[in-house]
């Protein structure tokens, strides 16, 4: 069994999903399986789902609970080499010239070939996955790479096919022993199947009403239960509505936190109200939801409450 220097690699699916557990994570037994396939087989997780469903958080439970490094990619629009992998310290290098050139050196061709070695490299995330870490391989997360366009993700293909990258003025970095990879997508575009078909697949969809209580349980624990309950089925309600944007697990926790920040036990309309902001985040949601239609939706909650003995 391969064997990381902070916490032993999950041996099968039941340790990985005891894995993410001891980092507060509540998996179901798919994810399980897709995440220890891909630590077994030194595959790329590949995680897609709509914005707010615990993608981004597998990575960063992973990491913590195997005490690895997290190396993040935060990808965007217009994202390129100089950004993701290196470049090199202008400043520096021109003050390492002007430098030599107030001492008279003569060397300039000696001197070029100073400034372009690794102490002027500023390393990017994708090759800083690249390189040896004390605690072992690291976990880099490529996160949204949705956003990115076409060309990135191509170069992003090559550096997952072999692990290396080529520096023009250094020679080839391969990574000894490869990082642990997690990519995530919003679906905002289709991402190449190309790069797909190089990773372990994972649909993560919002969670049924059970899964998503154990999750406010879990991570929420101050929480009380009627108040959690009432999260979960006024949440699980929206999801159901007709909305620019439904609330994700993410809304859910944040929510639960406001409101037992406010001190509140319950849910009644006028917390409701004066709360949507932190769940909803547009403002045709806030109107369709906000007043009668939330009163409503909190009572149709309620009954089925009281139906279950809750």
């Amino acid at each position: 069994m391969p064997i990381a220097e902070g916490r032993p690699v999950p041996a099968d699916i039941d340790e990985t999903l005891e894995l993410l557990a001891d980092g507060d994570y509540v998996a179901d037994r798919s994810l399980g399986t897709s995440l220890f396939l891909a630590l077994e087989l030194g595959r790329p997780l590949f995680l897609e789902g709509e914005a707010g469903v615990g993608k981004t958080e597998v990575a960063k439970v992973l990491a913590a609970t195997l005490g690895r490094r997290l190396i993040r990619l935060q990808c965007y629009e217009g994202l390129d080499v100089s950004s993701a992998v290196y470049e090199w310290n202008y400043a520096r290098q021109m003050i390492e010239i002007r430098i030599a050139e107030a001492a008279d050196d003569a060397d300039r061709e000696g001197l070029a070939a100073d400034v372009f070695t690794p102490p002027f490299l500023i390393r990017r995330p994708l090759l800083e996955a690249l390189e040896p870490h004390e605690e072992g391989p690291p976990v880099l997360l490529v996160d949204e790479l949705d956003r990115t366009d076409e060309p990135f993700e191509a170069f992003l293909l090559e550096i997952l096919s072999d692990f290396q990258v080529t520096i023009p003025e250094i020679g080839t970095v391969r990574a000894e022993r490869p990082p642990v990879v997690v990519i995530t997508s919003n679906r905002t575009r289709e991402v190449h199947d190309a790069l797909k078909r190089r990773c372990i697949y994972q649909w993560i969809d919002y969670p049924d009403a059970a899964r998503e209580l154990e999750i406010l349980r879990v991570r929420l624990p101050g929480a009380s239960e009627r108040l959690s309950r009432q999260v979960v089925g006024f949440v699980q309600a929206l999801r159901q509505r007709d909305l620019y944007k439904v609330p994700g697990v993410a809304e859910s926790l944040d929510w639960t936190r406001a409101l037992v920040a406010l001190d509140r036990v319950a849910l009644d309309p006028e917390t409701v109200d004066d709360t949507l902001g932190v769940l909803l985040k547009y403002r045709d949601d806030l109107d369709r939801v906000r007043g009668e239609a939330a009163a409503d939706t909190l009572r149709e909650v309620e009954r089925e409450l009281a139906a279950a003995g809750s």
